[in-house]
């Protein structure tokens, strides 16, 4: 058996860097604004060890996705980081089970056949051009993410876009394309992009909103968010598609036939049936109750879990989907990559080495010039949210940032949505948002593309932030001080 060299280096760099972490003396305690002082416990201190460790397993793929999370959850019990009820607990957190029903549904549409039926119309209508196919998955994605969480838009378009790549032709028996990079890596970027768009695009918005109303007294309407944000999102979809075309230039620019292909293709279908019905019903009345649980206070209690479970649970009832499909179809990979993320937030977060972070690091910004700070905050945020839950990036973040913003004359505004729009594109790993593990899955691409794409993606939604803050945001009355 031949030895892998390289994957062994990765092994062991992420167990040094642990080790090193666990065992190196006391850090000195993190100050904020006001004089508060946050020590770095031996806890923390081994979490964020075991965050570096995870991150470079799960880059460089020494070993499966999931089993790194299993890794995770052993590491705090083995280590005392945390007790092993809490560290496996997190493990089956709601928005665990959130991505399951967003993958239980994307699985009943492509059973029922509704997927093939979106993706043949799709292509009738953008036509055989390879750039405008993209352009077309990306926008739609971006689109649905506006009143859709962008989970469940992922979920929804991924067995669209592998019934596209099928009618692409290249790369036969599962080999990757870069028109499939393209495809899969653009649908979860445009689905973070998207997401900022509005408060329906991801638990993070209305969050970062409710911060901003503790500290300020200012409540943001859903009108408001979406006058600040859409732009932002919609410029950031339309340079992913230019960035993406120059990356992974497809290797064809048309594709002869495909518009006559995909209308006979459609017309094999025949005439919608009964069981499209139902799981178009179904589907609806989940995303229904998920849109109505941001406006209607008796539903916001229910956790944002239940409607797709519920979906998922009709689903098995009526016999749509089966046993075979919970065992061989679901993605139990990419579930656990989630299950691990969590848990390594829930461990950073509550050992307080989250917190001791983002004060040191913004303890760093307090004399800087205002831009510098904005980027500074807004950096911070783009980094912490590839890492753990972009909510629970704001909520370290958000805070403490405002705080300073007042002694610095930043207009908090400023704050919330730049750093809420870094918080929803979270470009560089799998674990930072559920379209980016759910677009892994299609095998297109590997965790080192996904993050060397990520790169001048990541660059480019920052250069945006400024191209705003100097330009639309002072024309609709955001200017970035306060007199």
């Amino acid at each position: 058996m031949k030895t892998n060299v390289k994957r062994i280096f990765f092994i062991l760099l992420g167990l040094v860097l642990f080790l090193a972490l666990y065992y190196a003396p006391q850090f000195s305690p993190a100050v904020d604004p006001s004089g508060k002082s946050f020590a770095l416990t031996q806890q923390g201190k081994a979490a964020i060890g075991l965050f570096l460790l995870a991150g470079i397993w799960w880059v460089f793929e020494v070993i499966p996705l999931g089993v790194t999370s299993i890794a995770i959850g052993v590491f705090q019990a083995l280590f005392l980081i945390r007790p092993a009820k809490d560290a496996f607990r997190d493990f089956m957190d709601p928005t665990v089970l959130f991505i399951l029903g967003s993958l239980l549904i994307g699985l009943a549409f492509t059973k029922a056949g509704i997927t093939k039926r979106i993706a043949y119309k799709m292509l009738d209508v953008v036509g055989e051009d390879t750039r405008k196919i993209l352009l077309g998955v990306f926008i739609i994605t971006a689109l649905l993410t506006h009143i859709m969480a962008h989970t469940a838009v992922a979920a929804t378009m991924f067995p669209i876009l592998v019934a596209i790549l099928a009618l692409y032709g290249e790369g036969q028996d599962g080999k990757p394309t870069k028109f499939g990079k393209a495809l899969f890596i653009g649908m979860a970027y445009t689905a973070g992009a998207g997401s900022i768009c509005t408060l329906l695009g991801g638990a993070r918005n209305p969050a970062a909103v409710g911060f901003y109303k503790e500290f300020t007294g200012v409540d943001v309407s859903f009108i408001d968010f979406s006058l600040h944000m859409a732009p932002f999102g919609w410029i950031t979809v339309f340079l992913i598609w230019a960035l993406l075309m120059i990356i992974y230039k497809p290797e064809k620019t048309k594709i002869p036939g495909l518009r006559e292909k995909a209308r006979a293709e459609y017309a094999k279908l025949g005439p919608v049936t009964k069981q499209e019905i139902f799981v178009g019903v179904v589907v609806f009345c989940a995303l229904a109750m998920l849109v109505m649980q941001a406006v209607v206070p008796a539903l916001k209690p229910m956790d944002r879990s239940v409607p797709l479970l519920a979906a998922g649970l009709l689903f098995f009832l009526s016999n749509i989907l089966t046993v075979e499909d919970l065992e061989k179809k679901v993605p139990w990979n990419i579930v656990l990559l989630f299950s691990g993320a969590m848990s390594i937030g829930f461990c950073l977060w509550q050992t307080g080495a989250a917190q001791w972070i983002a004060i040191k690091w913004l303890g760093l910004l307090v004399n800087a010039h205002w831009l510098v700070f904005v980027l500074g905050i807004c950096f911070l945020v783009l980094i912490m949210s590839n890492f753990i839950m972009n909510v629970a990036a704001i909520a370290i973040t958000l805070p403490v940032a405002l705080v300073i913003a007042k002694y610095l004359g930043v207009n908090p505004e400023l704050i919330l949505y730049g750093a809420t729009a870094m918080a929803g594109m979270p470009f560089l790993l799998l674990i930072g948002a559920a379209p980016n593990a759910m677009a892994y899955e299609s095998k297109q691409f590997t965790t080192g593309e996904f993050f060397m794409t990520g790169i001048p993606a990541s660059a480019m939604i920052m250069g945006i932030l400024v191209i705003m803050t100097f330009t639309y945001w002072p024309l609709i009355g955001l200017t970035p001080l306060i007199h």
